[in-house]
């Protein structure tokens, strides 16, 4: 196993970013371990979406990542993250593109060196779903 930690800096986007580092490391398998930092909004997609009716909502306001877990792959990321409003209230969901950092994003990745993972069509859920080799 490997570990890769980074700094993403104001304006980038959280979710290209991880996929970035993916194909750049060209890493097979590995899972977010830690995100946290924040971002200048949020665009997530809710829990009970079908492909072709996917509810994404947006936030335009500073948030914190809370928190944040996923499967990272060059074939395809699956991240949900946790965030927090001024008031303390918590939102998550699917990571979208769009999800912009304000000051800061600190990043942990696991790497597995001995599984690939894929996204593979599933055709009971409609979406790309994680596969192994």
């Amino acid at each position: 196993m490997q570990q890769i930690t980074l700094r993403l800096k104001p304006g980038q986007d959280l979710k290209k970013e991880i996929e970035k580092i993916a194909l750049d490391k060209n890493i097979e398998a590995g899972v977010l371990l830690s995100v946290v930092g924040s971002l200048e909004g949020a665009k997530l997609r809710m829990a009970g979406s079908e492909p072709e009716n996917q509810i994404v909502k947006e936030w335009s306001e500073p948030l914190e990542i809370v928190s944040g877990t996923g499967t990272v792959s060059k074939n395809g990321c699956h991240v949900h993250v946790s965030l927090s409003d001024k008031e303390g209230s918590v939102i998550g969901g699917h990571l979208k593109d769009g999800c912009i950092v304000k000051s800061t994003a600190e990043v942990v990745l696991l790497v597995f060196e001995d599984i690939s993972y894929k996204r593979v069509a599933d055709e009971e859920t409609g979406f790309k779903e994680l596969g192994t080799e």
